[in-house]
């Protein structure tokens, strides 16, 4: 399995993503940008956060227990919150959070779990698989108020927060190596090239990563972000930190 990337920030801001690799495995995880005016109990960024928790998720996949993925995630955030309950309001649903998406390669299939909106997408031979959580794309309303009371909540959308039973609500499955060529660990800001663009199908994606590298993909990002208009109409922002990974078989 061979694995590459690029990462790279909102314009003039910290990025907020985190992505790491080893033998048979990819994590990535996207820092949700907390709201002007929302301190969230927290003392901790969304970077930090996803700095330590997905540095525990790393840390379980490297160790090779086999334990299954919502396990390890649940874990991973159980630990990263036991890290600031001392100083920070773990109740607050406003504390700093983050999607996770996992990939691992087993014997004859690669299991994979995705909390939140950063698919994954595998190339196999019947076409693209897309692996992705699409609640928060369908929630009644998108007001600071509905999004609070919606997150971390039965009928609403769940990430890698204060609550490790959120690694339980993740989807999850098992694509067979037979016939897989390829896969894509995208955070939210390099999948908008599909998903809030149309500037490339998910088979368009992955041939731009195989053969061109994540860093065009990224660049290509940036590129339709800036041509949209300042005031776009839509859900989300018209900058995101993008993070590509391109996984070979």
């Amino acid at each position: 399995m061979q694995v590459s990337y690029a990462s790279e920030a909102t314009p003039g801001r910290e990025n907020e993503d985190f992505v790491a690799a080893g033998p048979g495995w990819v994590v990535l995880l996207d820092g949700a940008t907390a709201p002007p005016g929302v301190d969230g109990g927290c003392r901790h960024d969304p970077a930090w956060l996803v700095r330590r928790l997905g540095g525990r998720i790393a840390a379980g996949l490297a160790a090779e227990a086999g334990e299954p993925l919502p396990d390890l995630v649940a874990e991973a955030i159980k630990v990263t919150g036991e890290a600031h309950a001392g100083t920070c309001d773990l109740g607050d649903p406003d504390s700093p959070s983050a999607t996770v998406s996992v990939l691992r390669r087993r014997a004859d299939a690669v299991d994979w779990l995705v909390l939140a909106d950063s698919p994954i997408v595998f190339e196999t031979s019947a076409g693209p698989v897309v692996c992705r959580d699409d609640r928060i794309d369908r929630l009644p309303s998108y007001t600071r108020a509905a999004v609070r009371a919606a997150r971390n909540s039965p009928g609403g959308f769940w990430v890698a927060s204060t609550k490790p039973e959120a690694a339980y609500e993740a989807r999850t499955g098992r694509v067979p190596l037979r016939g897989l060529r390829r896969a894509a660990v995208l955070s939210d800001g390099a999948s908008r090239l599909v998903e809030r663009f149309g500037r490339l199908s998910w088979a368009g994606l992955l041939r731009v990563l195989d053969e061109e590298g994540p860093a065009e993909l990224v660049r290509r990002t940036r590129e339709a972000e800036a041509a949209q208009p300042a005031d776009a109409a839509g859900r989300g922002k018209r900058h995101d930190d993008a993070t590509a990974v391109l996984v070979r078989f």
